[in-house]
């Protein structure tokens, strides 16, 4: 139980421009950052960590260092967060070493601070495509984080939340995983409550991303063995498992639960809500002929050559151009701004021409404040570092759930209490 007043220290992994610290700080000034990394491998200059420096000022505590050097360096902390890249998880085999990752997963190194420090929370985030991953083995890359959770002594929640469907101004679907302790009332109360409700009522994300129980019940949920019981090591756990993982879930006790389900939506911001009023500079507006723009932005079936000669045809859909500005934005890519299929356009307020969001219009799909990258870094890694960014607000409401349930002697009798009071 969290003690009232008490911090709780937050380390923040992968740490970009900071989303994560400025998400949990927004939700309560009780979140304390006490050591965070960010290096960008293979980079002369360290853009991100220099945003973060300046944002959080003399005593960021931000380490700009590769993870795998600095690791031992992280002290006790509560909660463990981060934005970790989606890699290869397989596992390799060493011969005396035993199994470790392979070279570059970044997966491994935080499995291993979690087993060195054994935090009570743990909160990720990653792209939707990570519980299918990889192609050739469905569900093999997830499984095996649960599975590495679950060993450690870890219940898990996944929820793949898509930040418009819950008041956001951008279309970003991204997976979310919430890991408690089994030293935690919280552990105790996803052990023994009924899953479907863990999944669809009380359970970590369900308690703020509402969902529509509507024709839902437990007959929809599909269950995976994920324990020693079955697979012995991690090695054959690698080799063997594969699972059809849904958005939503629920891991404990060697099973993992999973269900699809759908958001309660919240009416999303726009485009137009976020864009600039007034005059905008004359770099962001298109010059010329928009044919090349068309083309990219239009469907196409086309004739194209293997290497080896075999024909074939590349064929896409067409999307809205210019981008329409009483929807949320598409997802935004680290290559916003290039003369790219991705990128949006649209017609400026004010003088009714095609033009690129600014990077400060970038910021707000994202709910940073605006000139938060504005530290220095050239343009066209402005957009780069929001490409990567987190939506703040879904890290603000994240961090009110964690708050609650850190603050709650008795989670499941306090959610108990609120459920039968919105039934009497």
């Amino acid at each position: 139980m969290l003690s009232r007043g008490k911090k709780i220290r937050v380390v923040e992994l992968f740490a970009g421009v900071g989303g994560f610290r400025v998400g949990l700080e927004r939700s309560s000034d009780l979140f304390e950052t006490i050591w965070a990394n960010q290096w960008e491998p293979g980079r002369k200059s360290q853009y991100a960590y220099d945003c973060y420096a300046k944002n959080f000022g003399k005593n960021h505590n931000c380490i700009n260092e590769d993870i795998a050097l600095v690791k031992d360096q992280i002290p006790e902390h509560d909660l463990l967060v981060g934005g970790f890249p989606c890699q290869d998880y397989s596992v390799a085999r060493t011969g005396a070493k035993g199994i470790q990752g392979k070279k570059g997963a970044l997966w491994w190194d935080i499995r291993d601070i979690v087993e060195a420090k054994r935090p009570k929370y743990i909160l990720l985030e990653n792209v939707d495509r990570l519980l299918k991953s990889p192609a050739k083995q469905r569900g093999r890359d997830f499984g095996i984080i649960l599975r590495c959770l679950s060993d450690l002594g870890y219940a898990i929640e996944w929820r793949v939340i898509n930040a418009a469907e819950y008041g956001c101004a951008q279309r970003r679907r991204r997976t979310f995983i919430f890991a408690v302790n089994e030293s935690t009332d919280f552990y105790n109360h996803l052990a023994n409550e009924d899953k479907f409700n863990i999944i669809t009522q009380n359970g970590f994300f369900a308690g703020e991303f509402l969902v529509d129980k509507t024709n839902l019940s437990i007959n929809n949920i599909d269950i995976y063995t994920i324990s020693k019981d079955k697979y012995k090591t991690l090695d054959v756990f690698s080799d063997k498992f594969a699972a059809k993982f849904c958005n939503s879930g629920v891991c404990v006790n060697g099973k993992a639960y999973t269900m699809e389900t759908t958001p309660i939506m919240q009416a999303p911001k726009t485009l137009n809500e976020i864009c600039e009023k007034g005059p905008v500079d004359k770099r962001f507006f298109l010059n010329g002929s928009t044919e090349k723009w068309q083309y990219l932005k239009g469907a196409k079936r086309e004739e194209r050559r293997r290497p080896n000669g075999e024909i074939y045809y590349y064929t896409e859909g067409s999307m809205s151009f210019p981008d329409r500005m009483d929807l949320p934005s598409r997802t935004m890519l680290t290559s916003e701004s290039s003369l790219n299929r991705s990128t949006h356009v649209i017609i400026d307020k004010l003088s009714q021409h095609l033009r690129l969001l600014t990077p400060t219009e970038c910021e707000r799909l994202n709910g940073f404040k605006d000139g938060w990258t504005d530290t220095g870094m050239p343009e066209k890694f402005r957009y780069f570092v929001m490409g990567n960014a987190l939506v703040v607000p879904l890290i603000e409401r994240m961090g009110s759930r964690i708050l609650t349930i850190a603050s709650s002697q008795s989670f499941y009798n306090i959610e108990l209490k609120k459920q039968m009071a919105l039934c009497s």
